[in-house]
């Protein structure tokens, strides 16, 4: 059973929670280091991400690059806004599918709970067109499947 949640709000939010048992720091980086991200977040069992660009500071730039070794693959670019170490990360996204999909703002927050972090993203897409576009790729799945790594790494 997932231990994510993902539920929309008006019509061009996604807010997707998932508890982890580690600490907000070991999350926060996690999601900052591109060595940490290269082992997770990698969607379904067999995708790789041999490219995985991810500059930490406001400005800074990001792009992953996964294929599934059969010749399939997608990639994503993107910049962050604002960083608060350990706890708020936001960053602007596009899909490249492969034409780039609309920006997606993402705001991503870390929040001790218990012995654990409580993880809250707040996807932002510019309509519902968009969102259910985005939605219908069942990204959840990918998601989960990558959250399900990262816990066992953390």
């Amino acid at each position: 059973m997932s231990k994510m949640t993902l539920k929309t709000e008006g019509d061009k939010h996604v807010v997707v929670t998932r508890r982890f048992a580690a600490s907000p720091e070991a999350v926060y980086r996690a999601h900052t280091e591109p060595r940490l991200i290269q082992k997770w977040a990698l969607g379904p069992e067999g995708w790789t991400m041999p490219v995985c660009i991810n500059e930490a500071r406001p400005g800074g730039k990001i792009r992953y690059e996964w294929t599934d070794g059969k010749g399939g693959g997608f990639h994503l670019t993107g910049e962050y806004l604002e960083l608060v170490p350990f706890s708020r990360i936001v960053h602007v996204e596009r899909m490249h599918l492969p034409d780039p999909t609309p920006d997606n703002h993402v705001e991503t927050m870390f929040h001790p709970d218990g012995t654990g972090t409580l993880m809250t993203m707040r996807m932002t897409l510019p309509d519902a067109e968009t969102r259910a576009a985005i939605l219908a790729t069942g990204m959840e799945h990918g998601m989960e499947a990558s959250y399900v790594r990262l816990d066992a790494m953390i």
